[in-house]
């Protein structure tokens, strides 16, 4: 296993992309810039339930609808030794865990980490004022009012480091990153919840290098959003330049083995003043289309 570096693109329109619950639950934002943020965290829950609903076993999971601590987890676990916790759990080989024991914890460390995804766009919140169909209490004649609170649309974008080393360690396979890859496709859409509905993906990337010391960095300092409108609120109304990852990838040919990816036929993608298919763009490069 080698290193791999991921770039990955979603929107969100009139929804909440990652409530902060110090905040009302408002979607979390960097109200210096009006740039929205989503945590790693929240991502790697889109994986693991994804993950889950196709019938893979995981450490971090809810049993019958109910979360469940590191501590009952562990209790649940028929065999802890570590061939079988790394031969069963495809959420440990990917992002690790701290599993607690009495005396002696075990502690993987994951080699699929995120950072915290941010917008390319600045972000407007929409604030609106709801009732629940049941009231506070008997007597009460009308429901509870709370508040409502969504992005009008983010365009959110993440970076991700895979550690071919780390990787070893946990015994992660190039199985398990297709099936990175396939979440990272279709956990978000196909997971919607009434606070989620609105979200796609829209540019996935996961650059798979010849050996395990190549890091590029974070590629999102290689794209630039381009509106073609004020306020935008649409994929349509965005071009994606990527005139300088290109370059930074041409620069690096020699060291990458292949680059996974999928598009939104929607977006459009922009490279030296060229607008034109991520296949033609990236041209030259052994590609893999994620289904």
């Amino acid at each position: 296993m080698n290193n791999n570096e991921i770039l990955y693109l979603y929107d969100a329109k009139m929804t909440n992309p990652n409530g902060d619950p110090d905040e009302e639950n408002r979607p979390r934002m960097d109200y210096e810039r009006d740039i929205n943020l989503v945590s790693d965290l929240r991502l790697k829950r889109y994986v693991r339930d994804y993950l889950l609903d196709k019938g893979y076993d995981l450490f971090v999971r809810k049993m019958d609808e109910k979360s469940v601590t590191a501590e009952g987890r562990v209790k649940q676990m028929k065999d802890f030794s570590e061939e079988a916790i790394l031969n069963e759990l495809i959420d440990v080989r990917l992002f690790g865990a701290t599993m607690p024991v009495k005396g002696d914890n075990k502690t993987f460390i994951g080699p699929v980490q995120f950072n915290w995804g941010y917008s390319l766009n600045k972000v407007e919140l929409l604030e609106s004022s709801i009732t629940s169909h049941f009231s506070s209490d008997e007597k009460a004649q009308q429901g509870t009012i709370g508040k409502d609170y969504r992005v009008k649309y983010s365009l959110i974008a993440f970076s991700g480091v895979v550690s071919g080393k780390r990787a070893k360690k946990t015994k992660l396979t190039e199985s398990d990153l297709e099936l990175l890859d396939e979440s990272m496709k279709h956990a978000i859409p196909n997971l919607a919840t009434r606070s989620k509905i609105g979200q796609y993906p829209r540019l996935y990337l996961r650059v798979a290098y010849k050996d395990s010391e190549t890091i590029l960095g974070d590629l999102r300092d290689y794209i630039r959003l381009e509106e073609k409108v004020e306020n935008i609120r649409d994929i349509k109304e965005v071009s994606l330049d990527i005139t300088d990852l290109v370059s930074l990838l041409n620069k690096n040919k020699s060291k990458i083995d292949k680059i996974y990816y999928f598009i939104d036929e929607r977006l459009e993608i922009k490279a030296a003043d060229t607008v034109g298919k991520l296949s033609e763009v990236l041209n030259g490069f052994e590609l893999v289309e994620v289904k």
